[in-house]
């Protein structure tokens, strides 16, 4: 009898720590990624060795945030869709048009394009509106503040990426302008997203977001401030 009430509780014991040991190593992984890519990017002579794997990048660090979503329902996948799908045909409008964030084209660093933005962008749509709301949903705040909240934190992360991207090709501005526009088309279109992640029914913890997150700003800002 006394075995078999000791056995739940080493188990019990040893998967927080096992949980650790995954984040560790995710998090060791990313950081020798982001690193490798920002000492190629700030100091190699042939910068597009390095600029060949920022899809490589992005489709590593997503698949990592999905790995650490607690339970990954139907709702997850479904918001997950639509995100990526809402991400994509909004950057398809804004390039045709130049209404929601200005005049601007995409440059081939992002990879295979249709109509003329990279696949992958509906998926960095996703990854940030889903960090996003991971990280305000903490927040002891209503509904539609902590999607403000959330929105600013992604418009926080554009204004680091700008000048990186503009640099490395992920994407050109006439006039080589960043326009105001662009970053209250960023909170419009994140403020959305943010309502429609508050809404949907999923578990909204996961333990990788901090750090990927943080990650991220200081990976572009360090750039920017090189750039």
């Amino acid at each position: 009898m006394t075995e078999s009430t000791q056995q739940p509780q080493r188990l019990t014991t040893l998967a927080p720590d096992a949980q650790q040991r995954r984040l560790r190593m995710a998090q060791g992984v990313l950081l020798l990624f982001h690193v490798t890519g920002f000492l190629g990017l700030a100091f190699a002579q042939d910068k597009s060795f390095y600029l060949q794997f920022v899809p490589l990048n992005l489709l590593l660090t997503a698949g990592l945030l999905v790995a650490f979503q607690p339970r990954r329902d139907a709702n997850f996948w479904s918001f997950a869709v639509v995100v990526m799908l809402v991400g994509f045909f909004v950057e398809v409008a804004g390039i045709r048009t130049g209404v929601i964030f200005g005049q601007y084209e995409y440059g081939p660093t992002l990879g295979t394009q249709w109509l003329g933005v990279p696949l992958i962008i509906g998926l960095n749509w996703f990854m940030l509106t889903y960090m996003g709301g991971v990280l305000a949903s903490h927040l002891p705040l209503p509904g539609f503040l902590r999607a403000v909240v959330a929105a600013l934190l992604l418009v926080g992360m554009d204004i680091c990426l700008e000048p990186v991207a503009v640099r490395y090709g992920f994407w050109n501005w006439r006039y080589d302008i960043i326009p105001l526009q662009n970053f209250k088309g960023w909170f419009a279109v994140a403020l959305i997203l943010q309502v429609y992640f508050n809404r949907m029914d999923f578990s909204k913890r996961n333990l990788l977001v901090p750090f990927v997150y943080l990650l991220q700003l200081l990976f572009f800002f360090g750039l920017s401030m090189l750039a």
